[in-house]
């Protein structure tokens, strides 16, 4: 009888045990309250299985470098993919180009594409406010990654939407991962700063970043914007006086005379444009840049090199050996790009894959 009353009693034990994990279960939270770089706090799903990413077009790098792949990805924009497709992101992660773009028509979010998708939460560029409304009156959640709430600070930014892609996802097995992937950029960054702090404003170079310039127009970057960082982190001097991007011309150029000049991938002009004097009506020879061969183009790894991207700290030891050559000559950016793309992205480059990263098509600006 004492044998079968313990066999009761642990028979009971192990139902009770079942029960309360049953209710564990069934009180496991849906949802979970994400605070995004608004400030906003977006109710998310508590499992996330569908990612639409929007106007934050240099995210799709990063979130594919956190992730390890494109896992849960269904859609990002057409200005991403353009890029992507141009990219080394589409060699690493050769799937991403069958991601769908096309709810964003006409530079502007179609609806009705977007709900196909069936995003369980789309992430933006905060302060497109119009963007946000679509998709708050879709009922969608939406999460804002800023580009501007840390002054423009590439590597603060870079590092601010891992670390938001790490709450976002609550995944433990991304902590240290997501932990490494910032370390190693403010390492980058230290390094850098360490070397260029006692240099005196005339060893600084004048230095002008062409954000945008085609057939229709010439652009400038400015103070406000990520050439200030970009410039000034590694030791030179912007020469373009302005806020943002400010819209220029030959006069202009020739007024400020900069001793380097760097094209962005946002441009279909390559450096050998302005090297041979190649474009019509306008002559680059009589400016000092262009004289002196200082003209170069930002490189193209898994996304533009301008942007804060996932190939962030390599942009700024690139522009640290072009702009303080002397003091940064032990860098090999070769060996540089190589070691970061292995570590980051578990692949080996080889010498025609830098040569790619080093010499983007035109087609990337996606124009």
């Amino acid at each position: 009888m004492k044998k079968l009353i313990k066999a009761v009693s642990v028979l009971a034990a192990v139902f009770m045990l079942a029960g309360c994990a049953k209710t564990e279960k069934a009180k496991a939270p849906a949802t979970r309250t994400i605070i995004d770089h608004t400030g906003a706090e977006v109710v998310v799903p508590a499992e996330i299985k569908r990612v639409v990413i929007g106007s934050i077009l240099p995210l799709p790098s990063v979130y594919c470098m956190y992730m390890g792949s494109t896992e849960r990805l269904v859609g990002m924009h057409p200005s991403s993919m353009a890029a992507a497709k141009n990219s080394y992101l589409a060699t690493v992660f050769p799937e991403v180009v069958k991601i769908d773009s096309s709810f964003v028509q006409n530079g502007a979010v179609n609806v009705e594409e977007l709900l196909k998708l069936k995003p369980d939460v789309v992430f933006y560029a905060a302060g497109n406010d119009e963007e946000r409304q679509v998709y708050e009156n879709a009922g969608i959640p939406a999460i804002a990654f800023s580009t501007t709430r840390k002054e423009w600070h590439c590597i603060d930014t870079y590092a601010d939407w891992i670390d938001l892609l790490s709450q976002i996802f609550a995944d433990d097995s991304k902590t240290a991962r997501a932990k490494e992937i910032i370390d190693y950029g403010y390492a980058v960054e230290k390094k850098i700063k360490d070397r260029v702090a006692n240099l005196s404003e005339d060893q600084k170079p004048n230095v002008m970043i062409l954000f945008n310039y085609d057939d229709s127009a010439m652009t400038a970057a400015g103070h406000h914007f990520f050439s200030k960082y970009w410039i000034e982190t590694p030791g030179g001097k912007n020469v373009v006086d302005a806020k943002g991007q400010m819209k220029i011309n030959m006069e202009q150029v020739y007024k400020w005379n900069p001793d380097m000049i760097f094209i962005t991938n946002f441009s279909p002009r390559l450096a050998e444009d302005l090297l041979n004097n190649a474009v019509e009506g306008v002559d680059w020879s009589l400016v000092k840049a262009v004289q002196d061969g200082k003209v170069y183009k930002f490189p193209l790894g898994m996304y533009r090199w301008f942007p804060p991207a996932s190939d962030t700290p390599l942009v700024l030891e690139w522009l640290a050996t072009k702009i303080q050559p002397e003091l940064f000559a032990d860098i090999d950016m070769d060996k540089e790009i190589t070691e970061y793309y292995k570590r980051f992205y578990g692949v080996d480059l080889t010498p025609k894959d830098l040569q790619a990263i080093y010499n983007p098509v035109r087609a990337a600006s996606g124009k």
